[in-house]
């Protein structure tokens, strides 16, 4: 029987999960090696240093370049306050007394005596790496940051906006995968949680999820309209994760009208009233990235031994298996493989390509390359 490998979407109560965090630059690491982590945890942290302030000072006090550092009241490195006096000189013949103050709170780095050149540094800007995971400490990274593993139960989205967010508890809003999550259903209880939808959510209940304060929002599908205008902005589909929005939106099925894939929302629901860490960061190109759910289970030990899916017993295709489809014109159709030719063959785009042939939900029998297919895992 043909059979083929492909990626997938997970949708599983228990796995096995990995996270790298690590800083941008060099820093402190604050755990160790074993240490048990919450998702709230800062685990790593360093300091950024701060933004640069050039002044032409020697030209706003009208004295030469190299009268600076008769005229500065502070030294290279030393801490300024903003609005600090920083120098002080007399001009025209004595007459006149001219100051010159620090624009922001920061060091006097450095000034030139040929350019009048005074250069100001903004205070650092620390950053923190969170450990993302409720979990064990696996490795440590000297001075970039950890390695932590823990055994939960996963949800991978097709599609999502907004990046990480920690310590939300799974609240379900509707009662059934097709049912749609209007405004009035979004209440005050469901602030700072995870929140379940059903079908779908248009932007009148954004706007009302916006203002409740909610977590993150996890729903079958959108319209791409509503999108736009919860975002502010046409979304591209190379990478997101980085929108400034007030919630992280998940989508798990595709655009349109589409409900909630069933096993998906029974997770849900099995799993409602506990802690979960979610992204929206999507690349669906090259180093394929899904957006996630991931919920923290109270019934598992974080140092369980379980083994990750390798790629032969996680994206083994074959008939009968059902597949998401994603890309146009059938993006975010869900069906039942019934043949996977072994020849490739020739496709409305003229390229020739391996391909299978899908049974869509309302009885159509499409065919469609490979690689436009994700396997859903359970």
């Amino acid at each position: 029987m043909a059979h083929a490998y492909t990626p997938g979407l997970k949708v599983t109560e228990k796995t096995l999960i990995v996270k790298e965090r690590r800083l941008p630059l060099w820093g402190d690491v604050l755990v160790k090696e074993g240490d048990v982590v919450k998702a709230e945890d800062v685990v790593a942290k360093a300091l950024l240093p701060g933004p640069v302030y050039p002044r032409n000072l020697a030209g706003e006090m009208g004295i030469p370049p190299s009268d600076l550092p008769k005229v500065l009241l502070v030294k290279k490195g030393e801490k300024v306050k903003a609005g600090q006096v920083i120098a002080r000189a007399r001009v025209f013949f004595g007459l006149f007394k001219v100051e010159a103050k620090a624009p922001v709170d920061g060091i006097l780095e450095d000034y030139s005596t040929i350019t009048g050149q005074v250069i100001f540094r903004g205070e650092p800007i620390p950053i923190e790496v969170k450990a993302y995971l409720d979990g064990v400490v696996e490795r440590v990274i000297p001075k970039e940051g950890v390695v932590v593993r823990t055994v939960a139960a996963m949800v991978q989205g097709i599609f999502g906006v907004g990046g990480e967010r920690v310590g939300g508890t799974v609240k379900v809003a509707v009662s059934s995968p097709e049912e749609e999550l209007t405004p009035d259903k979004i209440t005050e209880d469901l602030r700072g949680k995870v929140v379940i939808g059903g079908s779908t959510a248009r932007i009148d209940a954004l706007r009302k999820a916006a203002e409740v304060g909610i977590n993150t929002l996890v729903i079958g599908s959108i319209d791409d309209a509503d999108l736009r205008e919860y975002v502010g902005y046409d979304i591209g589909v190379a990478i997101t994760g980085n929108e400034e929005v007030p919630f992280t939106l998940i989508i798990t099925e595709g655009f349109g009208f589409l409900p909630m894939a069933r096993r998906t929302f029974e997770l849900f629901k099995k799993f409602e009233g506990l802690k979960a860490s979610t992204n929206g960061a999507t690349q669906i190109r090259a180093g394929v990235q899904r957006p996630e759910v991931i919920i923290f289970r109270k019934d598992v030990d974080m140092n369980e031994v379980v083994d990750a899916e390798s790629p032969t017993e996680s994206g083994h295709l074959d008939v009968g298996t059902v597949v998401r489809i994603i890309r146009e014109p059938y993006f975010g159709e869900i069906g039942e493989v019934v043949e996977l030719p072994n020849e490739p063959i020739k496709i409305e785009t003229e390229s020739t390509v391996r391909v299978l042939k899908v049974k869509l939900k309302d009885g159509r029998i499409v065919v469609v390359p490979r690689a436009n297919v994700e396997l859903i895992e359970e």
